[in-house]
C-alpha cells in the first residue's frame, strides 16, 4: 500500500452488506431505464469487454467514428440518462473534497472474463475534480501506476462495498482492471448484477 500514488484514497467496506444490496437495487432500476450497451474502440471499432450504461446529466460513450466522449442521451434509446442515486451523491460528498456534484456516473458491468487495460481518464474538462469509484459484486485485481504508461504499477484487490477516490496527483494516473476474481459478495443476488460478476460505479465531474 505504500506504493500507491499520492491522492489515491481507498475506503474498505464503505458500504456495508445492507447498503450494498440497496445500492444494487437502485442500479438495477438505472439499467432498466437505460439499457446496457457495448462501446467500441475509436478507429478500429473493436468492442470493449465491459458492458455499460450511465446515470446523471451526462453519459460516457465511445464508437469508431466519434471516439471517447460524453453525451446527454442514451445512444440506443435517445432518452436522457436517469438521475444519479442519492446514495452515490452522499458518498461523493463524504469522500471527496470538491464543491460541485458529479455530472456522470458510469455503470460498468464486468463478466467473469472482462478486464480493462491501463488508461487515463482524460475526457473531462476539469481535472481538479476527483473520480470516485464504487465496487459491487465480485472482487477484482485493480492496477494503478503513475502519470506515464511506463511508470511502475501496484496491484490491489477491490471488494464489494469498497470506494476508491483518485484525486490530486492520482487523478491522471494510469489504472485498470487486470481480472475478475472468483470471490463474490454473498449478499448480492446474481440478478442484481445484470448478468455480470462485478459492477463498478464511477462518478465524475465533466465540465
Amino acid at each position: 500500500m505504500t506504493d500507491l500514488p499520492e491522492g489515491l484514497s481507498l475506503h474498505r467496506g464503505f458500504f456495508d452488506a445492507k447498503a450494498q444490496l440497496a445500492l444494487a437495487r437502485e442500479i438495477a432500476a438505472v439499467i432498466a431505464a437505460a439499457p446496457l450497451y457495448t462501446s467500441t474502440m475509436p478507429k478500429t471499432g473493436a468492442p470493449m469487454s465491459v458492458r455499460m450504461t450511465n446515470c446523471g446529466e451526462l453519459g460516457w460513450y465511445s464508437d469508431r467514428d466519434g471516439g471517447y466522449r460524453y453525451e446527454p442521451r442514451h445512444p440506443l434509446t435517445g432518452e436522457p440518462w436517469p438521475p444519479i442515486p442519492l446514495t452515490l451523491l452522499s458518498a461523493w460528498a463524504q469522500l471527496t473534497d470538491y464543491p460541485l456534484l458529479p455530472q456522470a456516473c458510469l455503470v460498468n458491468v464486468y463478466g467473469p472474463e472482462a478486464r480493462m487495460g491501463l488508461h487515463q481518464d482524460r475526457d473531462e474538462k476539469d481535472f481538479a475534480a476527483p473520480i470516485l469509484s464504487v465496487s459491487l459484486g465480485a472482487d477484482c485485481r485493480f492496477r494503478v501506476g503513475g502519470r506515464k504508461r511506463s511508470d511502475k504499477t501496484t496491484a490491489l484487490v477491490l471488494s464489494s462495498g469498497d470506494a476508491l477516490a483518485l484525486g490530486g496527483e492520482a487523478r491522471l494516473c494510469f489504472h485498470g482492471v487486470d481480472r475478475i476474481l472468483p470471490t463474490l459478495a454473498p449478499s448480492l443476488p446474481p440478478k442484481l448484477l445484470a448478468g455480470g460478476a462485478r459492477i463498478n460505479l464511477t462518478l465524475r465531474r465533466v465540465t
